[in-house]
């Protein structure tokens, strides 16, 4: 039976996490061993996993990060408590998904496995990888990843060891004969092309959701409203919860908007007119709100591929996104609107074309059902490890 190892921040908690155990479960359907390393946040499972460090080393690589801007390069101790339980596992091959956000040694891992020679897939959720230390350049921008960085104009802490952390990056994963890349996005993909990561082998499968879990709920009508909904893991400027405080400004009374994943105090703190929801982990009251509204919007400044934007469609739910990264690549021109990133107006005039030109809640499904289902999409990476198995 060949082993299957995955590796990423978390495990059935938040986008990455909940694909790192659809992976999993697919993988272990059709004959695979399975088990996941994770070093944050976590939701019961069936599968098998292992947690890797606690909050100790969490806050000691946050310290590392913040004041020395060594991210990656700290958590020893847990890593290589981790690299023992691969060597007991031995995979045949092993996932990559997120391997920043504070709790894991990306030096002493890629050093063991490229000692060896374990096939590795690595999923580009975000631009990470090929960076000296941002997650979205496209905030600035910043086009210092193509050559070298250095001077970062991201920089938070009290260094900038954005050069130094490219060119480890670059040494560790250009041209690595047993790394193949694989981007959730034709944008990532891109970048990918034209960073040093571009002469690795590459790919692209897009994110896939849960249709028997993500599907359209009969709508309660209520001829007085127009309900708008939007839906992210964590809120934030980049996330563009600033646009739809001025949406709220906007758009008149009748027009009802609801913002699902707010912290406490986020939640305290919206404007009225706007229904405030908490982080929730209960994804039937997910299907039940993006079924019940009458469109979707993503005002996002910085995103690769958001698997929000699949749920809604699977719900039966329009989407209207800024263009974004690889957000647009989820809608096409019966099932969502795509507009100028920070337009508000646009957005505007998009809801209202909607209101008055609604689409069919049918083509939303199908578009899902169509290109993105999770068991067609994930299977692609079931294929892509029987090939590496095979060479």
């Amino acid at each position: 039976m060949p082993k299957l190892l995955q590796i990423d921040a978390c495990f059935n908690w938040g986008s990455t996490g909940k694909i790192v155990e659809q992976i999993g479960l697919l993988a272990e359907s059709r004959g695979w061993e399975v088990l996941t390393a994770y070093g944050r946040y976590s939701n019961p499972s069936k599968l098998r996993r292992i947690k890797v460090g606690n909050k100790f080393f969490v806050y000691e690589h946050y310290f590392e990060h913040r004041f020395l801007d060594r991210e990656g390069l700290a958590s020893r101790i847990p890593t290589r408590r981790m690299i023992r339980q691969i060597e007991k596992f031995s995979p045949d091959v092993v996932q990559l998904h997120d391997i920043h956000d504070h709790w894991l040694n990306y030096p002493m891992l890629f050093e063991y496995l490229k000692k060896r020679h374990i096939p590795i897939v690595w999923t580009q959720h975000d631009c990470w990888s090929f960076t000296g230390h941002c997650c979205h350049f496209v905030e600035v921008p910043c086009s210092k990843w193509k050559n070298e960085c250095g001077d970062c104009p991201l920089k938070k802490g009290l260094r900038d060891r954005s050069k130094d952390n490219f060119l480890l990056k670059k040494q560790l994963f250009a041209a690595e004969n047993n790394l193949v890349l694989v981007s959730v996005s034709e944008w990532i993909e891109g970048f990918i092309k034209k960073s040093f990561l571009g002469t690795n082998r590459s790919l692209v499968i897009h994110n896939g959701v849960d249709l028997d879990v993500f599907k359209p709920l009969a709508k309660q009508i209520d001829e007085g409203k127009f309900r708008i909904i939007a839906v992210s893991g964590v809120w934030s400027k980049s996330k563009g919860l600033e646009d739809i405080i001025k949406l709220r400004e906007i758009l008149p009374t009748e027009y009802e908007i609801t913002v699902v994943g707010l912290s406490e105090e986020q939640q305290r703190s919206l404007p009225s007119g706007i229904i405030g929801i908490q982080r929730t982990q209960n994804v039937q009251q997910l299907v039940n709100l993006y079924s019940h509204s009458d469109v979707f919007i993503n005002p996002t400044y910085a995103d690769t591929f958001p698997t929000v934007n699949l749920e809604a469609l699977a719900c039966g739910t329009p989407v209207i996104t800024y263009k974004t990264g690889g957000s647009p690549e989820a809608v096409d021109e019966n099932t969502g609107i795509v507009v100028p990133q920070g337009d508000v107006e646009a957005l505007v005039q998009a809801i209202n074309h909607l209101k008055n030109n609604p689409l069919s809640r049918e083509d939303c499904r199908r578009r899902a059902v169509d290109c993105f289902d999770k068991n067609a999409r994930f299977m692609d990476y079931i294929n892509l490890y029987n090939e590496l198995i095979q060479k």
